[in-house]
């Protein structure tokens, strides 16, 4: 797969799950935006829950690990470090075993709901090595330079709103949405920049 392919697999991956999210929450006029979690839409007791399953999570999931395969590739040749691409690769995955275990919202301490948590928590913590490792290769990389700025706000604005429900909790899910946000932009941001990359 060349450059293109796998900048493709990156913008594929939020635009599937942006618009699972927005299909599956409009179907359902008691789902709230300010209270429901994501997870909800899949969850044991959701209607239709492996449609949200599998297009919101376990094929983004492998989308996103395999855009880290060709970013990893085109962005830092040359690089002894592995942490971006590991931990690109391994939110991806997180992401895809939350989508194989739905949480049981009327049971948090079930099997299945902690695997669905080990998901998307090692998803989320992954995610960080990746988007802190890669500005110090891209330091490296003129191409590569201009991304440096915009991605690491992304991260920060990620972190930032993932206290959200500490300072607003009379609507608790927001913040999370704006989590996805920034996740799904750093990489689309990312992916545009390896589609543009000229390639021998």
């Amino acid at each position: 797969m060349n450059n293109k392919g796998f900048a493709f697999s990156g913008i594929a991956s939020a635009f599937l799950l942006g618009t699972t999210y927005f299909v599956m929450a409009n179907m359902r006029p008691e789902y709230s935006f300010k209270y429901k979690a994501i997870s909800e839409l899949g969850s044991l007791d959701a209607p239709n829950l492996w449609f949200w399953n599998i297009l919101g999570y376990i094929i983004p999931g492998l989308l996103i690990a395999m855009f880290s395969i060709g970013l990893y590739k085109y962005s830092a040749k040359n690089i002894n470090s592995k942490i971006p691409y590991y931990g690109l690769i391994l939110s991806g995955l997180f992401m895809t075993l939350s989508g194989i275990f739905p949480a049981d919202m009327e049971n948090r301490k079930s099997t299945t709901t902690i695997l669905h948590m080990i998901g998307s928590y090692g998803s989320y913590i992954s995610f960080l090595f990746t988007a802190f490792t890669y500005p110090k290769i891209w330091k490296k990389n003129t191409n590569w330079q201009p991304l440096i700025k915009p991605t690491l706000i992304c991260v920060w604005l990620t972190i930032v709103f993932g206290s959200w429900y500490l300072f607003f909790p009379n609507i608790p899910s927001v913040g999370q949405r704006i989590v996805f946000l920034f996740y799904f932009l750093w990489i689309v941001i990312s992916a545009i920049r390896l589609y543009k990359t000229k390639t021998q």
